[in-house]
């Protein structure tokens, strides 16, 4: 089960930060303020289910795997938004046969 809810977060980490703060003692006691886990909930949420990962299994020590780990988690957070384009582009086809006829 841990795995599947590993995998799961890979893919929609936001919902599976709020069913672990919901339903599981998963972030009790790791952030001094509700300010940390609210901005990694909005900007960087599989950075924080990583964050609180090393906390628990780690035991809070930054070491090789869990650099790479962050590393890796960072890249999927930023590299979300990219190769989404804020004007719809026209189809493939549209665009070779505009370019055909021009």
């Amino acid at each position: 089960m841990p795995v599947l809810l590993g995998i799961f977060s890979l893919f929609v980490p936001r919902l599976v930060v709020a069913i672990l703060w919901f339903f599981t003692g998963w972030f009790k006691g790791m952030f001094d303020t509700l300010l940390w886990p609210i901005l990694g909930f909005i900007f960087l949420p599989t950075t924080l289910l990583w964050y609180s990962a090393v906390q628990h299994w780690f035991g809070g020590q930054w070491t090789l795997w869990p650099i790479v780990g962050l590393v890796f988690a960072l890249m999927l957070d930023v590299g979300a938004g990219r190769g989404r384009s804020s004007t719809p582009s026209a189809p493939r086809r549209e665009r070779a046969r505009l370019h055909a006829h021009a």
